[in-house]
């Protein structure tokens, strides 16, 4: 079993030691005599300590596709996004999906949710990097009723696989949306799902036209159309929920839906702003935040999403005290890990060891008054120093192993995504 011994970090205000053994943080103590001769020791003098950051939404090897598809309308973009997806392949996604793993690392991530295609390639590189990754099946069958039989059966067999898989990957299943899976492959997806215990994570009410369609069609909104199906629980792991109204917001709550802002990625691609924080954590929802896809956001960086979000929070509800610093952090945080029943997301004693190390010499944290503060609302990323996930250390002095090899294969490789030859 491998041990790691943090000494002397700022945790809570005050200085302390932290064991980790195994997976998990054994001890946290003022003082923590190093007893153990095969500990790995870190320093912690000028540090804090913080959970990982859970990333609820993103579709991790669009790293491939950064920067196309710019200024564009949702469906367009969309319909650009899909045309280029029809060039994925094994090798573009395992070397996307690790270079999306070094970009979170960076940026303190220990744990994130994605929604994407070739799931074993992703899996296989997330493991490889050492992160935690939920990763989801994806149906989106446009109503081809041979794309929505072979997806059924291909699912069955992904799901045979991640049997397979290590303690650190989960196997959930993901519906693009209403709009893009057939109500008879939306009703088998969660068919599925129930029947093997699995989370399901699906876009909702990302749009003005997605509501417009839903109303129009079904004569109820999106919320409504998936409540009459009866899909929603806590199992749901939602991403967006912009455009609700106070039916909506009771329904979710009610179920206790795990509901995903992403703010950068709707601002980016004006697809709304108004995220209803608080009234759907009033209800009884739990609020998660995610980033979405590099070709929306362009990044994968949660402490940029935490302070993007605060702010817009407060601008729209001219309310300065609107989203405080507890529950954001939370929500990138420790909500992110209970939506899958994780004990992780927080620092306490048992607790699963994804934490990072941040660097209060930095500027950001001088003085240093107020470290919540100072963490969402001055620092930017380059701050964290050390991550550590599921008790291994995946950076240390934000260095990471194999990050040269990976950025040199992207450079090789994702022209091939826009169509270019190589």
């Amino acid at each position: 079993m491998g041990r790691i011994l943090i000494k002397d970090i700022y945790l809570d205000g005050k200085q302390s030691d932290i064991l980790i053994e195994g997976s998990r943080i054994s001890r946290i103590s003022d003082r923590i005599d190093n007893i153990y001769p095969d500990a790995t020791v870190l320093d912690g003098r000028g540090k804090a300590v913080i959970p990982g950051f859970a990333n609820m939404h993103t579709h991790a090897a669009m790293t491939m596709m950064r920067g196309s598809k710019e200024d564009e309308k949702l469906h367009k973009w969309l319909a650009g996004i899909w045309e280029m997806e029809t060039r994925l392949d094994d090798e573009l996604v395992y070397w996307g999906t690790k270079l999306a793993c070094v970009e979170m690392i960076k940026t303190g991530t220990t744990f994130y949710n994605d929604q994407y295609f070739r799931v074993g390639e992703a899996v296989k590189a997330t493991s490889e990097m050492g992160l935690r990754g939920a990763h989801s099946f994806v149906f989106l069958d446009c109503g081809d009723k041979e794309k929505m039989a072979l997806q059924r059966e291909n699912c069955q067999k992904a799901y045979e696989d991640s049997l397979k898989w290590g303690s650190t990957s989960i196997f959930e299943i993901g519906v693009h949306s209403i709009y893009t899976v057939s109500e008879e492959n939306i009703l088998w997806a969660f068919d599925f799902a129930r029947k093997h215990n699995l989370k399901i994570h699906i876009h909702i009410a990302e749009t003005s036209q997605e509501l417009e369609e839903c109303i129009e069609k079904y004569s109820c909104t999106p919320v409504q159309y998936l409540e009459n199906l009866g899909i929603f629980s806590e199992d749901i792991i939602a991403a967006h929920c912009i455009w609700l109204d106070g039916n909506d917001i009771a329904t979710l709550g009610m179920h206790r839906v795990n509901v995903v802002h992403n703010i950068n990625s709707n601002l980016k691609l004006a697809s709304g702003y108004k995220f209803k924080f608080q009234e759907l954590e009033d209800a009884g929802a739990n609020i998660c935040l995610g980033t979405d896809g590099v070709a929306s956001n362009n990044n994968l960086d949660m402490m940029e999403t935490m302070k993007i979000t605060a702010l817009v929070q407060k601008a729209w509800r001219k309310d300065p005290s609107a989203v405080r610093l507890p529950q954001l952090i939370s929500s990138a945080t420790r909500n992110g890990y209970k939506a899958f029943g994780l004990d992780g997301g927080l620092i306490k004693e048992g607790a699963l060891a994804d934490l990072s190390i941040i660097d209060i010499s930095n500027y950001a944290f001088t003085p240093n008054i107020n470290f919540d503060a100072n963490l969402v609302y001055s620092a930017h990323s380059d701050c964290i120093s050390t991550v550590i996930c599921d008790g291994r250390i995946v950076m240390e002095d934000r260095q990471i192993a194999g990050e040269e090899e990976i950025l040199t294969n992207v450079r090789r490789l994702y022209g091939r995504i826009l169509g270019q030859t190589i």
